[in-house]
């Protein structure tokens, strides 16, 4: 077939909006519970909440096991943690331990019986005050074993977080003192205790303000005691500048655990009396990434003393590893990304993977047979593959020779091409964190730009994780400038080398990735280089986030970003979008929820009021939002802007987009 000429922005697409709404999310926090395999999952057109769903053995569905408005999430560090755990049992169908989000509450619930969930932890005295996460059942116990986030005060930093045993009779129900403290809270930040096969240790991580988890943690060992107490703390692993990410008990009683000791998270047993590690499989590649949130979970160790690992740089591949010959197997099929969520029942190892061409799909692995098959949420074509973008994993040169790690997604179409001599607008795409990554999956978000003729790239800016130790650490210090800096290379080597057309640049993220967005178009060193941006939920007053105007996980985080405030003070005013707004000339749009407890909408509304009151923006602002967007009709609003946007700068006509008003 001829392909018809037409400009780059203006070709149609059947990826209208509320269809990439309706695709936003995909499976999480994945586990098996006997022999059933269950994960939540994103239900945009409900307000954004997060469905339970259980897969019955032989079933060739799953199905719901809470309707709404029951929303299976929690709020701990504020980016939420593993909100549920299940235990077979031998009569009356398993039994459910949940977070609900509207309360945060703890909630035990037999699926299978006739009746409704109840409440196994108190109301709090301060709104959402207790927070719970990353659960594990211990029906012989009568328990079920978690995290606690406590509110003490009115302040985001008035908190304090202990692993503790939850009685699973509901007796903590109206008594916050029936709740027991399996240890102390001398430390800032726990993940869940895991609790060795014998039952008489336990361990876990911790770490305290200014570190972050990427930063460095400690991998803390106890003795349980005949009354469930933690005794006799002590710290085998990890430290100041060693970062442990997952620690966990293998079926023989030994103990594993992912550590960056030597500059990339490799996997360790780790001797649990002298502390003494060895390293199962030494490679420059990452077997962890950012511990974000609390139960992330990038190995698995099976029966038969094999163990499921996810590895990779840039990526995370599903691999079976033996930890006596090193020997690493990869399984088969096109799945190029898998989160960390790995369930293990048996020989078979379940995860949730994706693909360039693929949507998050529940995947299922037998390592005795080598076969795997998609288990659950397969994936089926929304539209003509044809519309969707081929990813070129690129290296680019960065200021002093560095590398910078980048996705390019071009325009694509089936029946479209640009007129002769066009070269197309491209937006690089700041991915949040900052320490983090964009992974190459399947995005119909990135598909929506470049089927119409807009091209991408996502940026692995220095900072970003996949790719070692020393790269992470390239914006110790140095936020808002390398950040900058890479993105606006990779920027001008694509209209250096004829890909991308210079005079029709833009920049935009979300978070993080907010953050250098505006500080990419504020920057006097990228002066000229975009011709917009598009803004959510960011960071833009360093010292009003740091003092008191963020949550508590990250309350800290400038200590190594930036650098600490009492060091450098003017640092955080002259890196600041808020102090450079005054002079900024470029359009933009900036989006944000009104319900974020990360990024309050006070950082945007002092930005708008610092904006000359003549440049072109707007400013959209979403009810019931917090930190990222999850409804449907937010997604697909956001969407609109955003494009709207660019054809206006760029000069695109289409009539089949809401006109954003820019307004002085």
């Amino acid at each position: 077939m001829a392909l018809t000429p037409a400009p780059y922005g203006s070709w149609p697409s059947p990826l209208d909006p509320a269809r990439v709404a309706e695709h936003a999310g995909g499976p999480e926090y994945l586990g098996a519970v006997g022999e059933e395999l269950w994960w939540t999952a994103s239900r945009p057109a409900e307000e954004g909440r997060r469905a339970l769903l259980r897969l019955r053995p032989g079933a060739s569905r799953p199905e719901s096991v809470l309707p709404p408005p029951w929303n299976v999430r929690n709020r701990v560090l504020e980016y939420g943690g593993l909100p549920w755990a299940g235990a077979p049992r031998s009569s009356g169908g398993p039994l459910l331990v949940f977070t609900h989000f509207a309360d945060q509450r703890l909630y035990r619930f037999a699926p299978d019986g006739p009746e409704e969930p109840a409440p196994l932890t108190p109301e709090p005295a301060i709104p959402h005050g207790l927070r719970w996460a990353d659960p594990v059942v211990h029906a012989e116990r009568g328990e079920v074993w978690c995290v606690l986030e406590e509110f003490t005060g009115p302040h985001p930093t008035d908190v304090r977080r202990v692993p503790v045993a939850v009685p699973l009779d509901g007796s903590a129900a109206g008594d916050r003192a029936a709740v027991r403290e399996l240890g102390d809270d001398r430390h800032r930040f726990v993940t869940g205790p895991r609790l060795s096969p014998d039952g008489g240790q336990a361990v876990w991580l911790a770490w305290d303000h200014p570190r972050m988890p990427w930063d460095g943690t400690e991998l803390k060992i106890a003795e349980v005691s005949a009354a469930g107490r933690f005794t006799g703390v002590r710290t085998l692993a990890g430290g100041p500048g060693e970062a442990v990410a997952q620690v966990e008990w293998a079926a023989d009683g030994s103990l594993l655990a992912v550590t960056d000791r030597t500059g990339w998270w490799n996997l360790h047993r780790v001797d649990p009396v002298t502390g003494s590690a060895v390293n199962l499989c030494p490679r420059k590649e990452e077997f962890a990434g950012a511990l974000w949130k609390i139960g992330m979970r990038w190995f698995a160790p099976l029966a038969d003393s094999l163990i499921a690992v996810l590895h990779g740089r840039g990526e995370l591949r599903l691999g079976i590893l033996d930890p006596v010959t090193g020997e690493l197997t990869d399984a088969p099929g096109p799945w190029t990304e898998w989160a960390p969520a790995l369930a293990v029942r048996g020989t078979r190892v379940t995860g949730a993977a994706a693909s360039p061409s693929r949507f998050r799909e529940v995947v299922q692995l037998d390592t005795r047979t080598g076969h795997v098959l998609v288990a659950a949420e397969e994936h089926r074509d929304v539209v003509d593959p044809a519309y969707l973008p081929r990813p070129a994993a690129r290296t680019f040169t960065g200021p002093d020779g560095r590398d910078i790690h980048a996705a390019v997604y071009p325009p694509r179409h089936p029946e479209r091409t640009a007129p002769p001599g066009e070269l197309p607008p491209y937006v690089v795409w700041a991915h949040g964190g900052p320490t983090g990554r964009a992974p190459q999956v399947l995005d119909l978000q990135i598909a929506f730009f470049t089927s119409r003729g807009i091209g991408v790239v996502q940026v692995d800016y220095g900072g970003s994780t996949g790719y070692g130790r020393e790269y992470r650490e390239r914006l110790r210090e140095q936020w808002g400038i390398v950040d900058v800096e890479d993105c606006a290379a990779v920027a001008r080597a694509l209209a250096d080398e004829g890909t991308a057309d210079p005079g029709r640049l833009a920049v935009r993220g979300g978070s993080a990735g907010g953050w250098t967005t505006a500080a990419s178009l504020t920057s006097p060193a990228t002066a000229g280089l975009y011709a917009c941006g598009t803004i959510a939920y960011p960071v833009l007053d360093l010292a009003g986030w740091s003092d008191g105007g963020t949550h508590d996980f990250e309350s800290r985080y400038l200590d190594s970003l930036i650098g600490p405030p009492a060091e450098v003070p003017r640092r955080y005013r002259e890196r600041s979008p808020l102090y450079r707004a005054h002079s900024l000339s470029t359009p933009f749009v900036l989006l944000q929820g009104l319900e974020d407890a990360v990024c309050p909408p006070a950082q945007s509304e002092s930005f708008l009021r610092a904006v000359p009151p003549a440049l072109p923006h707007a400013y959209l602002t979403f009810e019931g939002e917090q930190h990222g967007f999850r409804k449907a009709t937010t997604v697909k609003r956001a969407l609109e802007a955003e494009l709207s946007l660019y054809l206006q700068v760029f000069g695109i006509d289409r009539d089949d987009v809401p006109e954003l008003e820019l307004r002085p």
